[in-house]
């Protein structure tokens, strides 16, 4: 049984930071990719950043230059840093590992809350 636990989120003032990472235990053997999204209150799950395999990572527009998505296959972990944080940033965090099998399962983090005060 695969689990993903998410840590690293809280309150922040705009322009601050924060890091959130993701870590994955149980029976992943090869990742295909790994990302982060985020649900604002009201509004549907969007990509925040994702970075495939043996590729580069994909950014939101609104995110680019200030977030960056990191791994760590070893560990199984994905990260992200998140600078010059608005309030618009603000939402509950998902990581998604999507395993390398043929039948490319996802798994999903239980979410982490990010609130940025103006």
């Amino acid at each position: 049984q695969v689990q993903l636990v998410e840590s690293g989120g809280g309150l922040v003032q705009a322009g601050g930071s924060l890091r959130l990472s993701c870590a994955a235990s149980g029976s992943i053997t090869t990742i295909n990719s790994m990302s982060w999204y985020r649900q604002a209150r009201g509004n549907e799950r969007e990509l925040v950043a994702v970075i495939p395999s043996g590729g580069g990572p994909t950014y939101l527009d609104s995110v680019k230059g200030r977030f960056s998505i990191s791994t760590d296959y070893a560990q199984k972990a994905v990260y992200l840093q998140m600078n010059s944080l608005k309030p618009e940033d603000t939402g509950v965090y998902y990581c998604k590992i999507v395993d390398g099998s043929p039948l490319r399962r996802a798994y999903w983090g239980q979410g982490i809350q990010v609130t940025v005060s103006s």
